[in-house]
């Protein structure tokens, strides 16, 4: 039994010189869990926006075609209907969180529906998220997975058949995603849910999915079996969708001959049976990084506490002593509300500390307002559109330069565009330009005052795998425009490429600080934290515990004795 069926939809946005979707026609059946993938721009977020009616009916354009949901038509039934039906969790998933208490807004949607059991119906969403413990918290006090997972509790309440989740994992550490994901594949085996889900992490598509669909310059190019759809490499990396670490490294083996298994594997379990150990090959161990860089900034005896409004104070830091020297290139890591946002927000002085001294190149920072540090330290946001605040990049890139009356503004703002490659586009607003686009922009604003220190926060975050790479591409550029870096990120392959430092937070507290090898070779850090290398990187470890393959070429040559044909970029 299909749940959803599209004959013929063209569908483009007003203004628009071309049709964003093309001829769509699909079936998806009732109890699917299908990943829709293709780069940014194909078209995802826009065919499942058709699904419940706020395309064409909110969002208006040139629409043909016919797209049925669960019976209805979803270009004419009523909004509230197809709610009903079909729920959706948006990427932008926190607004999507209105009320103040955990149960209150989980039984929101219900109370607006006027349903009597309404209160039980958000206790059972809740129970199903796995968030029956929390629902007379506050929602500032969830994480963030906490939070997504409240965002499918509303969603839930409803006992729609259908579940869409547009990036459900971009901003979440490991353990908070492993738990989205379980969550959704209770839902879809035990409740019978259908689950869509917009992925550009195919090992959680490997491991959760049963049909992968793509989207390729608005035309469905197939939906396949999640298995056969991963047997698709040079298809999917054409489309810039990149397969599991493993299956790739098994069809570059291939490739080169060495490799004649009939299926490429696509877990860490299935490549036990596909690889195997090169005799003698030495474990691949990168020497710690020496720096001998001045301090340029020491936390001493740091603590920092929010007020609560109910409880006590919630404390993020208790006794923090850090200390960070010029050149340094750190990666910042932990799960979410480990603190490492806060830690920059102190860095910059848009936090004060509770307890504790912060000094920047020997000052202390008590008292000094984050305008005073602008020109020492600068950070970068986790969403780069709150970087923009002029209507042009040019005019954002040149604002600080320009409000502090320094003499060359317009030249090195002309600099900044060319490096950045963003002189074609430097009269655009930010906010409306792509997401690797925003990205690069937000880089050239903070390095534009050409501070000593740059923090970044996930700066790959929501972003496909094509774009992602060209970020890290620009941040190794930057690695001789900036002498001191810090990135906080859920990102390890950018960590274990970039980072020549590593400082891992956990409760508060530094739990570790070292080179990756230090880092991913312990195993008990590893559990205590959740934090999780990349996939290549557990495959080589499942074939022997004295390796440490951070990339796949660090795989095949270690495996091999050949890095394969093309060097790997992030993937």
């Amino acid at each position: 039994m299909n749940v959803v069926e599209i004959e013929h939809l063209t569908y483009a946005y007003p203004g628009a010189a071309e049709a964003t979707l093309n001829d769509v026609s699909l079936t998806i059946e009732k109890g699917d869990f299908l990943a829709i993938v293709g780069n940014n721009g194909c078209g995802k977020s826009t065919l499942c926006k058709t699904l419940n009616g706020l395309i064409p009916q909110f969002i208006t354009g040139e629409y043909t075609g016919r797209v049925t949901a669960c019976g209805l038509d979803a270009a004419t039934t009523d909004i509230g209907a197809l709610a009903q039906k079909v729920g959706y969790v948006y990427q932008d998933f926190e607004n999507q969180i209105i009320r103040p208490t955990v149960l209150d807004d989980a039984s929101y949607a219900c109370l607006n529906y006027a349903r009597p059991d309404y209160l039980e119906r958000g206790r059972e969403a809740l129970r199903q998220c796995g968030l029956q413990d929390r629902e007379d918290d506050f929602i500032w006090q969830l994480s963030g997975g906490q939070t997504h997972l409240l965002a499918l509790a509303g969603v839930l309440s409803l006992q729609p058949e259908v579940l869409i989740l547009d990036e459900p994992i971009a901003q979440l550490d490991p353990q908070h995603a492993d738990r989205i994901y379980a969550v959704l594949r209770r839902l879809n085996e035990e409740y019978g849910k259908t689950i869509i889900v917009i992925e550009h992490h195919t090992e959680y598509i490997a491991d959760f999915c049963k049909h992968v669909l793509l989207l390729r310059d608005g035309r469905v190019q197939w939906k396949l079996p999640t298995d056969d759809a991963l047997q698709r490499v040079d298809e999917l990396q054409s489309c810039n969708i990149f397969p599991p670490q493993v299956t790739i490294a098994a069809h570059r083996l291939r490739q080169n001959g060495e490799l004649y298994a009939p299926r490429l594997p696509a877990t860490v379990e299935e490549g036990r049976d596909a690889f195997a150990p090169r005799p003698g090959a030495a474990p691949a161990v990168r020497a710690a990084a020496k720096n001998s860089g001045a301090e340029v900034l020491r936390f001493q005896n740091v603590s920092v506490a929010y007020r609560s409004v109910k409880g006590a104070p919630n404390r993020v830091f208790d006794g923090l002593d850090l200390s960070i020297r010029r050149g340094d290139k750190v990666a910042l890591i932990g799960s979410n509300g480990a603190g490492k946002s806060t830690l920059m927000k102190l860095m910059v002085g848009l936090l004060k500390p509770t307890e504790g001294e912060i000094f920047l190149n020997g000052r202390s920072l008590h008292g000094v307002k984050p305008e005073g540090l602008c020109r020492e330290v600068s950070m970068v946001y986790q969403n780069p559109e709150d970087m923009f605040i002029q209507d042009s990049i040019e005019a954002d890139i040149a604002f600080a330069m320009k409000a502090r009356g320094l003499p060359d503004a317009d030249a090195r703002t002309d600099a900044l565009l060319a490096r950045f490659r963003l002189a074609g586009l430097r009269g655009r607003d930010g906010r409306l330009l792509s997401g690797g686009q925003m990205r690069r922009a937000s880089l050239a604003i903070g390095i534009a005052l050409d501070p000593g220190i740059l923090l970044l926060d996930e700066p790959t975050a929501n972003l496909d795998i094509a774009t992602r790479k060209e970020i890290m591409r620009t941040l190794e550029e930057m690695k001789q425009i900036t002498e001191t870096v810090m990135i906080a990120t859920h990102d390890m392959q950018l960590v274990c490429e970039w980072a020549e430092r590593i400082i891992v937070l956990c409760g508060g507290r530094v739990v570790a600080d070292g080179p990756r090898d230090a880092i991913f070779r312990d195993g008990e850090l590893l559990r205590t934290v959740g934090i999780r290398p990349p996939e290549i990187f557990a495959m080589g470890r499942a074939l022997d515990p004295a390796s440490a393959c951070y990339t796949i070429d660090d795989f095949l040559a270690r495996f091999t004795g050949r890095a394969g044909q093309t060097r790997e970029a992030a993937v």
